[in-house]
């Protein structure tokens, strides 16, 4: 009953069962590895996140490049405050508002970005409070360059003078006239009556859509291996009802039923409405 498992249709059907279930079940098991890898990344950023808000500050010197170790560590750093910009756009506690961005000119000659704190509302530069004068000393989280990808950062452009999208090196580099850090410090304590910010985890260590993508993967290629395994035996099942139907003599007769037969219409148009009779008559009477 199962010999038509070794037709050539068979074998190719086989075939490909046999690949596509394990390559599904491999990519499965890749993007489940990669969600629990983020989860990973995430728990580990959360501890890193809380023994570094209560580390001693480390000069910022000693601190750079930034990368996943170093960023959210505690960073001093001296000098005095210059261009003050505000960064629309940014949401604490699912609040609207806005940052206050002041540039540390620092004794390299280099200046570092310094997030003073936050403001509810609609950005205006009445509104933000003025830096402090004189040398100061700054301690605060450090953080990586925004990309496009950050969170609230508007890469658009197009806002009003004075107003930044994205706190980058590369942003600043037309704004400012002097050497930009590729970092900036948030501040442990805001001044001047703001909230301060809070340091974000390192971009890819959160568990973002890109995680959940994973895991609605993982999902569909297990799903697609039982869809292939599930085909497989339904038309298995067909092909074995088909062959006992055949052994039983119960499939039906080719050509028109007899009934049907009868009631097809006739060939010769010429003849279609002439009495059988007649049409007899017609075909044997001699012809002069």
């Amino acid at each position: 009953m199962y010999r038509f498992l070794l037709t050539p249709r068979w074998w190719g059907i086989n075939i490909f069962v046999v690949l596509a279930i394990p390559f599904c079940v491999l990519m499965g098991s890749w993007q489940l590895g990669r969600f629990e890898d983020r989860v990973d990344d995430h728990r580990t950023a959360t501890e890193k996140s809380e023994r570094d808000s209560k580390a001693a500050p480390t000069p910022l010197a000693s601190l750079l490049p930034v990368d996943k170790d170093t960023s959210g560590r505690r960073a001093q750093v001296e000098g005095r405050y210059g261009k003050q910009l505000l960064v629309p756009g940014r949401k604490l506690d699912d609040k609207d508002g806005f940052y206050v961005l002041t540039m540390l000119r620092t004794g390299t000659g280099k200046a570092l970005p310094v997030v003073r704190g936050w403001l509810p509302g609609t950005a205006d530069p009445r509104r933000a409070p003025a830096a402090p004068t004189g040398e100061v000393e700054v301690t605060g989280a450090l953080q990586a360059s925004e990309s496009a990808s950050t969170d609230g950062v508007n890469p658009a452009g197009g806002l009003p003078s004075g107003q930044l999208g994205m706190i980058s090196a590369a942003s600043l580099v037309n704004l400012v006239p002097y050497d930009v850090y590729d970092a900036w410090v948030t501040l442990d304590r805001a001044d001047s009556g703001m909230r301060a910010v809070p340091a974000a985890e390192p971009e890819g260590t959160g568990l973002d859509l890109k995680a959940f993508q994973n895991l609605g993967y993982t999902g569909e290629w297990f799903i697609f291996a039982g869809f292939v395994l599930f085909m497989w035996f339904r038309l298995l099942r067909r092909e074995v009802e088909f062959v006992r139907d055949a052994e039983l003599g119960l499939l039906p007769e080719s050509g028109p039923e007899p009934e049907a037969a009868a009631r097809a219409p006739d060939p010769n148009p010429s003849t279609a409405n002439t009495p059988a009779d007649t049409r007899h008559e017609a075909e044997t009477s001699p012809r002069h």
